[in-house]
């Protein structure tokens, strides 16, 4: 079994072997070449300890060295490399009070989480698999290396990672990791909400965030997002007609908005097909492939969707129930960034909005909610109508050929794409002050009315009229 390593990456384990030092490629970075995926990062274990490595290379970086981990700078890039090592005792749930170095590599791998994360690999020794990791991607299991309850002791937040795994890989989870996990559920609250946060961010973003549901029925929800439960457990006949709570609900809705996502990436060839897999009976790739049957939504996610916008999509979905304010709270409890919580209110709050199917109409629409966050509520609600009960795709259709008339024409929608501006008005003598926002608002307004208006001559004539009739309204007054 061969593992295509980066040049890079053999440069380092070579220099270390040839110093008389063990070195092997480790972890995630060895589980994604098995399915056939790209590896984000390249991680090295060594029998050096961070000294000995130091010495070898012109470029490091002491990133963690009382652990055990120097960053090898290759041009650059960064590689981290860390000694073979023992955790001590974890007194908090999640870091361990000292570790210790050890010159076995099968130590050190019985230290780390899932089976799958414990595999080593280089080209002179192959594959290092010491408790099964290759056995188990084969049958597609998430399992804890050893003993699960000691696992999870050891670092509450592999709980929750137990899950994000079986999400972005469509594994399932090993029975006894499994207990374990809901056993130790409440050990989640040892977490910091930053870490919580970045687990359920790539849950959320993977090919299957109905595993929410399976970590909900774990008892994992309950600890960090309790408001989820709650919908889990409430039925509203206005938010469904599919016989479903308000949380099962909003899942289907995430389960369609994912599939929209990946008809984004194959339409606009954001995401490259990956290799096959050495590894016999693992597919490449478990990533939905087929584009969206509906051509309003092929229409739409042309341009793709950016990570971002994913993120905030999912969360406004799921968090659409329990309502704008109260989604807030649950975000800035979680510790999201403000431009996060922006976007995910802003789309809770035209949730349901509705416009006239005329070009005027979708032209009012996208000044008041903004051309962006109106796209996103589109692809929102194509994944709702995927879901069921949405508006149907005769009216999605109408208002996505609507909307994207108005950007092929290049319709003024907003201030900043009228043909007059304060300035202009100011050097044809209007005085700057409040009267001046409220002629460029009205301005706005007529054009939005009727694009052909968007001249600046006829704006300016237009401007004298609203003035006179500001004007004289106020002396009324």
């Amino acid at each position: 079994m061969r593992i295509e390593l980066p040049d890079k990456v053999t440069y380092i384990i070579r220099t270390l072997q040839e110093h008389g030092y063990e070195a092997y490629a480790v972890g995630g970075c060895v589980r994604d070449s098995l399915l056939g995926r790209t590896p984000g990062d390249w991680d090295i274990t060594t029998s050096a300890d961070p000294y000995e490595t130091k010495a070898l290379f012109p470029r490091t970086i002491d990133t963690g060295i009382r652990h055990g981990t120097v960053t090898v700078m290759c041009g650059k890039q960064g590689f981290e490399v860390t000694t073979y090592r023992i955790d001590g005792e974890y007194e908090d749930g999640r870091h361990p009070k000292q570790v210790s170095f050890t010159k076995s590599l099968k130590e050190d791998l019985a230290r780390r989480d899932f089976t799958i994360n414990a595999m080593a690999y280089n080209e002179e020794d192959g594959l290092i698999d010491r408790f099964g990791g290759a056995d188990d991607l084969r049958q597609r299991v998430i399992r804890c290396v050893g003993d699960p309850g000691s696992r999870f002791d050891e670092d509450a937040l592999r709980i929750l990672r137990a899950f994000r795994f079986a999400a972005q890989l469509n594994f399932t989870i090993e029975e006894k990791t499994y207990a374990a996990a809901k056993e130790k559920a409440v050990h989640l609250s040892r977490i910091s909400a930053e870490r919580i946060q970045t687990e359920l961010n790539k849950l959320l973003l993977s090919a299957h965030p109905e595993v929410l549901t399976n970590a909900y029925q774990a008892g994992l929800t309950g600890v960090f997002l309790p408001e989820f439960d709650r919908l889990m457990k409430e039925q509203d006949e206005g938010e469904n007609l599919l016989g479903l709570s308000r949380g099962q609900y909003a899942i289907e809705v995430l389960k369609a908005l994912t599939e929209v996502s990946a008809s984004a990436d194959a339409l606009t060839g954001a995401s490259a097909l990956t290799r096959a897999s050495d590894l016999s009976g693992v597919p490449a790739s478990s990533e939905p492939q087929n584009p969206a049957d509906s051509p309003a939504a092929a229409s739409l996610i042309r341009r793709g969707c950016t990570p971002k916008e994913r993120l905030i999509l999912s969360l406004a979905v799921l968090l659409q129930p329990i309502g704008e304010e109260a989604a807030s709270r649950v975000l800035k409890r979680l510790k999201y960034d403000n431009e996060t919580i922006r976007g995910v209110r802003h789309l809770i709050r035209y949730y349901d909005c509705d416009w006239p199917l005329t070009p005027a109409g979708v032209r009012r629409a996208m000044h008041e909610i903004g051309t962006e966050p109106m796209r996103l509520l589109l692809l929102l609600r194509a994944a709702r109508n995927s879901a069921g009960n949405g508006e149907g795709a005769a009216h999605l259709n109408e208002s996505v050929r609507l909307y994207h008339g108005v950007l092929e024409r290049k319709e003024c929608v907003s201030l900043k794409d009228l043909a007059v501006g304060g300035e202009d008005l100011i050097q044809a003598g209007f005085r700057p002050g409040r009267e001046l926002g409220e002629i460029l608002a009205q301005l706005l307004m007529r054009v939005i009315e009727d694009p052909k208006k968007n001249q600046k001559e006829l704006l300016l004539a237009e401007a004298g009229e609203i003035a006179e009739r500001i004007q004289s309204s106020g002396s009324r007054m």
